[in-house]
């Protein structure tokens, strides 16, 4: 892997050396655009300097110009040797000969060389300015990630102040969290790497970061931190109103999504009657005798899902995905064990091949774990619910194959055309029950069973805080919540006592508890507790810190889910709308229509035979298989637009992608 990674890094490095000198003639070191894309690069953290970067970005910016100029120019070549039969009439100049023979002559060279032009400028565009682009599209990506957790970096940084550490310590301690606190860490570490490796005091490597960072909020804490050192403050007191001020940010930010959201709602209620506009216009179009099938087609299975993946684009670039995988990782970077991986055999295969008596032991294992999961399947794909797809698309595909083999799933055209709803329901409806409804019932169920944990977390959080404060140790508050409570978390607080007595650590138990569920709003408050129980078993601040930043979080759920259930029921009811026209088109218009086309038609022929019928280009058959397929796309897509709103995940929207477009069936199978 080293290998390849040298000879890759020195591929480039090659390119960087040969592009330089076009680097130097094209650039100035100090004019803005270098300046600014230094500090990205720096931003994106990636490791490059800014000199070789943009030399090596022209590099593949001439080659991909290059490639696609070739392209271009046999593409030109090909349109005058096959396409045109004549040159062409561009301005329509009015030139006597022999200048018209010259200029005729010429055309095709002009032809081939514009087309070979165009395509190696886009190709030179695409190459350069994507590279280019990737340290601004890396840099603010980083920038969100770490705005969204700087709110639980701060209370974690309070709660290690609380338990005691210095401000040396509470900078390392936040570097090694990267498994948690994700870019906020990775930017503590730039902090700690420059002190012990290029002999920097930590006032100027904080000073450093704050210039460095990408997000503005981080760049203000480490000012306001620094000027708290140099003053000699109380740490303390500075994390504590910082920790509250970060709080109130979070809601702040959180509400601007919502009402942005609330934005994209109408402008997607908006865009999505458009193709049934598009749609009449192009049918009035067809019943006047000016068909337009190429722009129909094109609306039903171009426009659609153009507009849906735009707008799901859109919607993905304001709404942020949680971060981070959810797993505590121990001090040498394994992850515990309880659930790190579902073929993983853990001590067995890390002593395999040592003795035969190991080798015998993870034969046993890997059995005893084939057994486990042949008697509980449902319990491994509530677990792993993708692992379904396993099953599920064989079976689909097969079922496919036997419906085609009937005769029942049409292979062309015309067939989809005669049939369209059972047509549509073997190649579309089937797929899509036999593969989403398992999918979605094993995603929803392991969905419900970890926000088990999540639901009373917060209460539980404020029992252990208070029992903490009355002497005992961390240890037996955990036993004295789990004798009080009820709920899938006052279980898991008795097994880890149970671990506990029986010889495994505190921080070890709080690991493995966490890997179970792998939730990365609880890993990041166990984090929490872990970190500060090395300290003390007195942490009764930081119990009431967790269980603040942890109601903090809920207050957020709860009114993103309140507001967002608004912008759902507006899709869902655009859908639903949308699909009662196509209805109504359907039974009071094409069929009343064709009637009517078959009266006039009638009576044209009887008094000019031959003549254009009113009506000529009107197809009920054919339309009525495009108005099916039309809210069938729409319901697939603002399925998903809605679950995405609803919970920021594909695999939430995949209920909503189930029904609508049951809805659709429902409703053509009955007219």
């Amino acid at each position: 892997m080293s290998f390849e990674y040298g000879r890759q890094t020195a591929g480039t490095d090659a390119l960087a050396d040969l592009f330089y000198p076009l680097y130097t003639r094209l650039f100035d070191d100090d004019s803005d655009f270098v300046a600014n894309l230094e500090r990205k690069l720096a931003e994106a953290r990636i490791p490059q300097t800014v000199e070789i970067y943009l030399s090596k970005s022209l590099g593949v910016g001439i080659l991909s110009g290059l490639l696609l100029w070739l392209l271009g120019t046999l593409v030109g070549w090909l349109l005058v040797s096959v396409v045109l039969t004549a040159p062409p009439t561009f301005l329509g100049l009015p030139l006597p000969e022999p200048y018209l023979s010259i200029v005729n002559e010429l055309k095709f060279p002009f032809i081939i060389a514009v087309s070979g032009l165009f395509f190696g400028s886009i190709g030179f565009g695409a190459g350069f300015g994507g590279m280019v682009a990737k340290p601004y599209l890396e840099a603010d990506a980083r920038k969100r990630e770490i705005n969204v957790l700087l709110s639980d970096s701060v209370s974690f940084m309070y709660a290690l102040s609380v338990g005691g550490l210095n401000q040396l310590e509470i900078l390392e301690a936040m570097a090694r969290a990267d498994d948690t606190y994700g870019e906020v860490s990775q930017e503590f570490q730039s902090i700690v790497l420059e002190t012990e490796y290029f002999d920097t005091d930590y006032r100027t490597a904080i000073r450093n970061q704050a210039m460095q960072t990408p997000s503005e909020e981080l760049s203000q804490f480490l000012t306001d931190m620094l000027s708290i050192i140099n003053s000699g403050g109380d740490m303390e007191q500075f994390l504590e109103d910082q920790k509250e001020k970060h709080m109130r940010t979070s809601k702040q930010e959180q509400e601007t999504v919502l009402e942005t959201l609330e934005l994209f709602g109408e402008m997607y209620m908006t865009l999505s009657l458009f193709p049934l506009l598009l749609i009449i216009i192009v049918v009035i179009m067809s019943m006047l005798g000016e068909a337009q099938d190429a722009l129909l087609y094109g609306t039903v299975y171009g426009l659609i899902p153009l507009i849906g993946a735009g707008f799901l684009v859109l919607v993905s670039t304001v709404v942020q995905d949680e971060v981070g995988d959810g797993y505590l990782r121990a001090d040498d970077g394994a992850v515990a064990d309880e659930s790190s991986s579902m073929f993983d055999l853990g001590l067995a295969a890390d002593y395999a091949g040592r003795r035969a008596v190991f080798d015998r032991i993870e034969t046993k294992e890997g059995t005893h774990l084939t057994l486990q999961l042949l008697a509980r399947p449902h319990l491994f794909f509530r677990d792993n619910p993708l692992a379904v797809l396993a099953i599920t698309v064989p079976a689909s595909a097969v079922l496919v194959g036997m419906s085609v083999s009937a005769g029942v799933a049409p292979l062309s055209l015309e067939g989809m055309i005669a049939a369209p709803v059972m047509g549509t329901f073997f190649w579309v409806y089937v797929p899509l029950y036999i593969n989403l409804i398992p999918l979605t019932l094993f995603y929803e169920w392991n969905v419900r069973s970890r926000r088990k944990i999540t639901d009373s977390l917060s209460d539980d959080l404020r029992k252990l805080s208070s029992a903490n404060d009355t002497g005992m140790t961390l240890l037996e508050s955990i036993r004295v919540v789990a004798d009080t409570s009820s709920g899938r978390l006052a279980e898991e607080f008795r097994v880890m006592y149970a671990k506990v007595n029986y010889g495994t650590s505190l921080k070890t138990a709080l690991r493995e508890f966490n890997n179970k569920y792998h939730i990365p709003r609880l890993a990041r408050t166990l984090k929490l507790i872990s970190k500060a129980q090395e300290a003390s078993s007195q942490i009764t601040q930081v119990l009431s810190t967790a269980a603040q930043a942890s109601e903090n979080q809920d207050d957020i759920e709860r009114n993103r889910k309140s507001r967002t259930r608004m912008q759902m029921v507006i899709i869902i009811m655009t859908y639903v709308t949308l699909l009662g026209v196509m209805a109504l088109l359907k039974v009071e218009f094409l069929d009343t229509m064709a009637g009517l086309v078959d009266q006039a038609g009638a009576a044209e022929a009887e008094d000019a035979p031959g003549a254009g019928q009113f009506g000529d280009g009107l197809d009920v058959d054919e339309l009525t298989m495009l108005f099916f397929h039309a809210v069938t796309l729409q319901g697939i897509i603002s399925g998903v637009i809605a679950g995405y709103i609803r919970e920021v995940s594909i695999m939430a929207s995949l209920k909503f992608v189930v029904v609508l477009p049951t809805l659709a069936l429902v409703v053509f199978m009955l007219i």
